[in-house]
């Protein structure tokens, strides 16, 4: 089973943020990656007008993957090119 989660590190323990279904004394395998400030993740990518008018999008979860499916290829590459074009 491979579960990614997110824990916080105190007085020597790592406690997850959320329940695991894990034996007691159960051996797992740990790997550990800072967690990005918030909103650092997208600094650069957005100008503070997109931002604004994100804001009041309201779009549906189907919304998104409908236009998800339309890109051939990787979203990486396609979101490069759209940036490329500005």
């Amino acid at each position: 089973m491979e579960k990614r989660l997110q824990a916080v590190y105190k007085d020597g323990v790592l406690e997850p943020l959320e329940p695991v279904s894990l034996e007691e004394r159960q051996r797992v395998t740990v790997t550990i990656t800072d967690a990005a400030p918030l909103g650092q993740d997208v600094k650069g990518y957005f100008t503070r007008e997109e931002w604004s008018k994100a804001e009041c999008d309201d779009i549906s979860l189907e919304q998104v993957r409908q236009a998800l499916s339309t890109i051939s290829g990787s979203l990486s590459e396609a979101v490069i090119a759209l940036r490329e074009e500005r």
